[in-house]
C-alpha cells in the first residue's frame, strides 16, 4: 500500500495521457494491467483513476495477463466479446427508425414527425417514447449504415409539366444545330442570367483568404438604391465555346436581350464567321427571349435587316430552361468564379465574369451595358401582320416555338 500511496497520481495520468491514444482497445487493456500488477495493492484503483477507465476494465487486463493465453493475432476482442450490437438487442429498432424517415410518412397524419425536422435527436426522442434504447449518435450510425441514409438538400429538378412534343423538340433543335455547325454558320445559346445586388452583400459559396478574416459584409440584403443590380444577359457561341455577357442594370427586357446579340455580333461573332449568311439561336420559352413575345421578334427582325443575317429561333419547350446550354455552359462556371466575392460594383461583376475559364478551353468575355431599356413597349396587332409577311417565316414543326426572321423581303 505504501508503494502506491508514494506513486504521482498526477505524473501517471500524464503517462497514461501520452501513451493511451496510440493503442487500440486491447493493448490499452494490457498495458493499465501491467501497470496496476507493479504498483500491486491498490493498483487498480488507482490506474482506473488515473486513465478515466472503469475498474472491471482493468481487472479484466489483469487476469488476461494471468491466464498467461497466446496473443489474439489480428484481434482486439474475444469472439462475442464487447457490447453486442443495437441491431441484436433491439431487432424492432431500424424498421422503427425507418418508419419515421421514410418519406411516405410525410402524408401520415398520425405521424408525430409530420411538421418537425427530423434531426437525429428527435429521432432519439420518438424513439425512446416508443420504448427503445438509443441515442441520437446510434440513429445517425443506424441511418447511413443500415437504412443507407445521409444529409441531402432539395434537388431542384422538377419544372412543371412535361410537354407532350418535350423529346421531339430537343430532336429538332439538336438536328438544326448540328446542320447550321456543318455548313459553319454560327450557332448561339441565350438567357438572362439571375439578377444580383450590387454592394457588400453575402456571395454564395467560399473563397481562399488569410485564416480568420473573412470578407465583411452587409448583415441585411437590402438592395442599395443607388447601386442597384447587376442585370446579367448572356451569349454563348456553341462551336467556339466561348461566353459574351453585356452587365445591365436597368432591366432584363427583350431590347437588351437583342441589343447584347447585337453587341456580341459586331464584336466577337461576324469576325469569327466572317461568309456566315445565317444565326441559329436557341432560347428558353418564356423570359425577355420568350416565344410568345412581339417585342423579341420585332427587334431580332431590325438585327436582320441590320446584319443581313437569316436568323433562325428555336425556343425550349416550356418547364425546360435548366436544359439550355447556356445555363451548364455559361452560368454555371460564372457562379463558381465570383462564389464567395461580394460584387460591389458592376465593374467588379464584369470583371469576374471575364475572369472565368475552364480547363476544356471556355473563354469569356464581358462588357458593361448602361443603356436603359425602357418596359411594356406595346407592339401592335397591325405591327406583328407587318412584321410576318416582312421578316418572319414559321416552320412546320411548332410554328410557335421555331421560327425564321430573315432580311426585309419586298
Amino acid at each position: 500500500m505504501a508503494l502506491v500511496m508514494e506513486i504521482d497520481a498526477g505524473v501517471l495520468a500524464a503517462k497514461f495521457d501520452a501513451l493511451l491514444p496510440h493503442l487500440d482497445e486491447r493493448q490499452r487493456r494490457l498495458v493499465l494491467a501491467a501497470e496496476a500488477r507493479w504498483l500491486g495493492h491498490g493498483g487498480i484503483e488507482l490506474v482506473a483513476r488515473a486513465s478515466g477507465t472503469s475498474r472491471k476494465t482493468v481487472s479484466a487486463g489483469v487476469a488476461e495477463l494471468e491466464a498467461g493465453e497466446e496473443p489474439l493475432a489480428g484481434r482486439i476482442r474475444r469472439p462475442g466479446g464487447g457490447r453486442k450490437p443495437l441491431t441484436q438487442t433491439d431487432p424492432a429498432l431500424v424498421e422503427a427508425l425507418d418508419a419515421l424517415v421514410e418519406p411516405a410518412s410525410r402524408g401520415d397524419p398520425m405521424c408525430r414527425l409530420r411538421w418537425t425536422t427530423k434531426s437525429t435527436r428527435n429521432l432519439a426522442d420518438e424513439l425512446r417514447r416508443q420504448g427503445h434504447a438509443v441515442s441520437h449518435h446510434s440513429v445517425a450510425r443506424l441511418l447511413a449504415s443500415e437504412l443507407d441514409y445521409s444529409l441531402q438538400g432539395n434537388a431542384k429538378t422538377l419544372e412543371g409539366a412535361q410537354h407532350p412534343d418535350r423529346n421531339a423538340q430537343f430532336e429538332y433543335i439538336s438536328a438544326q444545330v448540328t446542320a447550321h455547325l456543318a455548313a459553319g454558320e454560327p450557332v448561339i445559346s441565350v438567357d438572362a442570367k439571375k439578377k444580383e445586388l450590387i454592394g457588400a452583400y453575402a456571395s454564395k459559396g467560399r473563397t481562399w483568404r488569410p485564416a480568420g478574416d473573412p470578407e465583411r459584409v452587409n448583415t441585411h440584403d437590402f438592395p442599395d438604391k443607388d447601386l442597384g443590380k447587376a442585370v446579367p444577359y448572356g451569349v454563348y457561341d456553341i462551336g467556339a465555346d466561348s461566353g459574351w455577357v453585356a452587365v445591365g442594370s436597368d432591366g432584363d427586357t427583350a431590347q437588351f436581350a437583342v441589343a447584347t446579340i447585337r453587341s456580341w455580333w459586331a464584336a466577337a461573332g461576324r469576325p469569327a464567321y466572317p461568309d456566315a449568311t445565317k444565326l441559329l439561336i436557341s432560347a428558353d420559352a418564356g423570359g425577355s427571349n420568350g416565344y410568345r413575345l412581339r417585342l423579341w421578334k420585332t427587334e431580332l427582325a431590325r438585327l436582320a435587316d441590320d446584319t443581313g443575317l437569316a436568323i433562325t429561333v428555336c425556343h425550349m419547350p416550356p418547364g425546360t430552361s435548366k436544359w439550355n446550354k447556356i445555363e451548364h455552359r455559361l452560368f454555371s462556371h460564372i457562379t463558381m468564379n465570383w462564389a464567395g466575392q461580394p460584387l460591389t460594383s458592376h465593374d467588379v461583376a464584369v470583371q469576374l465574369i471575364a475572369g472565368t475559364t475552364t480547363r476544356s478551353g471556355l473563354t469569356v468575355r464581358a462588357q458593361r451595358d448602361i443603356s436603359a431599356y425602357p418596359r411594356e413597349i406595346k407592339i401592335s396587332d397591325r405591327e406583328m401582320r407587318d412584321l410576318e409577311r416582312t421578316h418572319l417565316t414559321r416552320h412546320d414543326w411548332h410554328a410557335e416555338w421555331n421560327y425564321t426572321i430573315s432580311p426585309a423581303r419586298e
